[in-house]
């Protein structure tokens, strides 16, 4: 047996170099902002020489009229998303664990797999061409005898669905394959069962299938509610305008408006330690639901 050196593991700590060195220049070396959240903060004279306001900003948030639609177009969009992006990559692994053809089946992953590897610049630049007043979707409704066109990205009512709607599409099958691994794992002599018993393929998808990914739809369901408060900035901020503020602004891109473009750093620090503090403790909640209800462990 080979005998262990103080360097043995050398190779494996440099692996982790870029790694750590991310965290500390992305994650680490930001902590020092959250000072920002109780000062009013003047960039010429620093952390140090701007004056201590203590929980004003956070009363001056709280206060503002727009601050509860804020709260509640994040919630609403954040868990729109969770939902109906689980309910989508399980039926689409369920439809596609059905399909017989091997190379068949891999085309089609590849295929609901790619626009995940798309950044929503490109991504929204696409959809709001489909969306537009003169897009394909608004040229298809016309063709079906519709007088007027329809504003997707421009009316408050229909924006939160356009955003779940348009998420779910990027990302529903790249949120498949955990399903889709799931599946191979269930044992074959179950459906072998079912079929001797008259099941057909709907029926054994219903009662094999589903029973089998039940645990890990538990795991990814608790887990996904840490990410409650996490609309997607890069999505609603490449999507949005003036006129939905009153259903599409959240958290992230109230955040980036009053902090980076008013210049009320204070009052965007505060912000987003409030949402941080509270995603945190969402995160907390849901891996304690996790190891209670799906057996699943950190350590």
């Amino acid at each position: 047996m080979k005998k262990k050196t103080r360097f043995s593991q050398l190779p494996y700590h440099l692996m982790l170099l870029p790694g750590v060195v991310f965290v500390l220049l992305f994650n680490t070396s930001t902590w020092l902002g959250i000072a920002l959240a109780f000062q009013d903060f003047i960039p010429s004279r620093g952390w140090f020489g701007s004056p201590w306001v203590g929980f004003e900003n956070f009363e001056l948030f709280f206060s503002l009229p727009d601050s509860f639609a804020i709260l509640r177009n994040t919630v609403v969009i954040a868990a729109g998303k969770i939902t109906a992006g689980t309910l989508v990559s399980i039926l689409f692994a369920l439809l596609l664990n059905e399909l017989k053809g091997r190379r068949l089946k891999k085309c089609i992953q590849t295929a609901v797999y790619l626009p995940h590897f798309i950044s929503w610049v490109i991504f929204a630049t696409i959809m709001r061409s489909m969306l537009g007043t003169d897009g394909l979707i608004n040229q298809i409704l016309r063709l079906s005898g519709a007088q007027e066109s329809v504003m997707f990205l421009g009316t408050p009512s229909l924006f939160p669905i356009v955003m779940i709607a348009t998420e779910t599409l990027k990302e529903f099958g790249f949120g498949a394959i955990v399903y889709l691994s799931a599946i191979t794992a269930i044992d074959p002599a179950l459906y072998e069962a079912a079929a001797i018993d008259g099941a057909g393929r709907w029926k054994q998808a219903i009662h094999v299938t589903l029973p089998g990914l039940r645990t890990i739809i538990v795991l990814m369901a608790t887990l996904s509610l840490g990410s409650v408060l996490d609309a997607g900035f890069d999505q609603i901020f490449n999507m949005y305008n003036a006129l939905v503020y009153s259903t599409g602004d959240i958290i992230d891109t109230y955040v980036y408006r009053v902090g980076l473009v008013s210049f009320n750093y204070g009052l965007g620090s505060a912000v987003g330690l409030f949402k941080s503090v509270i995603g945190i403790t969402l995160m907390a909640i849901a891996y304690w639901l996790a190891s209670k209800f799906a057996d699943y462990r950190i350590f």
